[in-house]
């Protein structure tokens, strides 16, 4: 049988893979925080042992902003490290106790994060973009594939 092979389908599956996890958590997960961000600030519950309201807003910060960021590829690898570190936190301890089908979905989430992490941003994103626009000749993608 004859392999389907087109230049163009790492990419397209780098970009699934950001419209997903990216946006599954922004839209799911980051946009109810911030939203009700005046209410839940005060009555977060620490779980690195920081104050409340700096550990909620870096829970939003990564769960929409860096979120939003993935989305878009724009300062994808940096971005997916306060995903992977939340979802970290998530799974392990704030959910410690729990049984595995409520660590399950924020496990999912991390390692997406960390595939997105390890891949790069792929052809479509603002990453590469910009790596185009400044001469770097295909670097900002970084997906170790011919670009």
């Amino acid at each position: 049988m004859p392999r389907l092979a087109l230049p163009h389908w790492p990419d397209l599956g780098l970009l699934m893979l950001r419209l997903n996890a990216g946006g599954f958590m922004a839209w799911l997960h980051g946009w109810g925080k911030l939203e009700a961000y005046s209410e839940r600030v005060t009555s977060f519950t620490s779980f690195l042992g920081l104050p409340p309201p700096v550990e909620y807003t870096l829970l939003v910060g990564a769960e929409f902003f860096a979120a939003i960021a993935i989305v878009l590829g724009l300062f994808t690898r940096w971005a997916a490290i306060p995903l992977v570190i939340a979802m970290l936190v998530a799974g392990f301890i704030a959910h410690g106790a729990d049984p595995w089908s409520k660590k399950e979905l924020a496990l999912l989430y991390c390692l997406q994060y960390v595939a997105i992490f390890c891949l790069g941003p792929g052809r479509w994103s603002l990453d590469a973009w910009w790596g185009a626009r400044q001469g770097a000749g295909g670097g900002a993608t970084d997906t170790n594939m011919p670009v």
